[in-house]
């Protein structure tokens, strides 16, 4: 493996800063990483080699220039296939929108632009973002670099795989209900959901609109921050976008410190459903964090344990009013129209071939929450519970500065043992929903390898709106003690042994 690929993101920026490599050298390393792995590891279904190379060149003529150019100048990122990048196609991972390609780009693709950052390509994802695995992708399943056999995870294991198989620097991600936080607990990188409406939402297909977040995805928690600001600030096309200053995310990465922070342990996440391994080293970076000055306290947050039932009705409810552009006549893939049959048989058709199984299963199960005679007993009670989730969060932020908890409750399980099962499935984002369903930030960040099976685990920090700062600064501090406690860095492939 070339050793750029191995480089932070922040150092690949420095090295073509002091003259040590071009950019166009950076770029062909991972160009060739991918050549080399991808075909095992599938992270990427598009790779956009020629402008990235050609997006390099222009970057190194700049700085030969002598002209200005952002500190992330140079790094390549890898972007989620929901977002819109001009000239690309833009799956979402569904056949109803194979072979389209967006005709503008996405707020985050033009803010990557700016930063003269070089997008390699397109990775996959679970259909229009309805998965925690990356297996109900129309094009197929990621696997996890860990272990070929598992999952990375999902909505978003594509852009954590692309990571963790050193393919990638950097990449963005997407967050409905854990979609960037659960697949970099599988796959031991990190991963923000920034607070909603933090980073604009232009250009990326939406899912679930009151949930989806964009975010930053990385190998530590610095080259998150750099990437986060980056993407984040104000768009007056978002209408969610919030109008407010940008907490300073990259000086909390940088400020490695924890004395006298609250923090607290949410009682509901952990026990039955949990592996041993999983609460072993989430105890293990709670130990830590006290170690290196933090107050711990446990804090009880009784409506979280309605959350994945309100979720579910929620998210849903959205993604069939979403969903329901792609009818094969305005948009998506257009099945069975012989020039005979009706509007109405031509959609019937068209949606039948164009969404996959978990898709049809969560638009049925929203339209049936929002029709006529059940939308109060069930949309409108799921709403009720996510007021009751908003308070608790509130009431215990006014005691504690973050909470935390595990990313997830497993680590990475075998592709193909949760597909028929879709209930087993959903658990996966047991913890990570809450976050979502607030409107606050949360993050995951890696806590070492489970001692059962030697796979990455991950330790979720939550902060309250607008303090995603706190995120990095908790993150930073755990990385630093755990790199100090195993020798080396923590998203490295260690071995059981080293971890044990």
């Amino acid at each position: 493996m070339n050793e750029l690929t191995q480089t932070s993101a922040r150092g690949l920026a420095q090295m073509i800063r002091d003259g040590e490599v071009s950019c166009e050298e950076v770029t062909q390393a991972h160009l060739d990483r991918i050549a080399e792995v991808d075909g095992d590891i599938h992270a990427f279904l598009f790779v956009d080699g020629e402008r990235a190379l050609a997006s390099a060149r222009r970057v190194d003529a700049k700085r030969a220039a002598g002209e200005p150019t952002h500190e992330l100048a140079g790094v390549p990122v890898a972007l989620k296939d929901a977002y819109v990048y001009q000239g690309t196609p833009t799956t979402c991972g569904s056949r109803m929108l194979e072979n389209w390609y967006s005709p503008y780009d996405a707020a985050v693709v033009e803010r990557l632009q700016g930063a003269d950052m070089i997008i390699l390509g397109k990775t996959n994802l679970d259909e229009f973002a309805l998965g925690s695995s990356t297996e109900t992708s129309a094009f197929g399943p990621t696997h996890n670099p860990w272990d070929l056999a598992r999952v990375p995870g999902g909505s978003g294991g594509g852009s954590a795989a692309a990571l963790a198989g050193f393919e990638a620097a950097l990449a963005i991600g997407s967050d409905t209900g854990g979609s960037i936080r659960q697949p970099a607990a599988l796959t031991g990188t990190v991963g923000v959901k920034p607070t909603y409406g933090g980073v604009s939402r232009w250009g990326l297909v939406a899912t679930a609109s009151s949930l989806d977040q964009p975010g930053p995805c990385a190998r530590n928690a610095l080259d998150a921050a750099l990437l986060h600001q980056v993407m984040g600030g104000y768009d007056r096309r978002d209408s969610t976008s919030i109008k407010a200053p940008m907490p300073d995310v990259v000086g909390a990465a940088r400020r490695q410190d924890v004395s006298g922070m609250k923090i607290g342990i949410v009682k509901q996440f952990g026990g039955e459903g949990f592996a041993p391994g999983v609460e072993q080293r989430f105890h293990e970076a709670i130990e830590l964090l006290a170690q290196a000055g933090a107050e711990i306290e446990e804090v009880s947050c009784p409506s979280f344990d309605l959350a994945l039932a309100a979720y579910y009705l929620i998210m849903p409810a959205e993604v069939s009013s979403n969903l329901a552009r792609f009818d094969g006549m305005r948009y998506g893939l257009q099945a069975g129209d012989d020039g005979t049959r009706s509007a109405d048989q031509v959609m019937r058709a068209s949606r039948r071939a164009g969404f996959g199984d978990e898709a049809k299963r969560r638009i049925i199960l929203g339209t049936y929450a929002l029709s006529a005679g059940y939308y109060d007993a069930y949309y409108g009670s799921a709403q009720k519970v996510r007021t009751l989730i908003i308070e608790d969060f509130t009431k215990a932020f006014a005691s504690v500065d973050v909470l935390l908890s595990p990313s997830t409750p497993t680590t990475a399980f075998k592709i193909g043992e949760r597909v028929e099962d879709p209930m087993a499935m959903y658990k996966a984002d047991l913890c990570t929903i809450p976050v979502n369903l607030a409107g606050n930030a949360a993050a995951s960040f890696p806590a070492g390898l489970s001692p059962e099976d030697g796979l990455p685990v991950g330790v979720q920090v939550m902060a309250p709106a607008l303090a995603d700062d706190r995120l990095y600064q908790v993150g930073a501090v755990l990385e630093a003690v755990l790199e100090q406690r195993w020798g080396g860095p923590i998203w490295a492939p260690l071995t059981k042994e080293d971890q044990r």
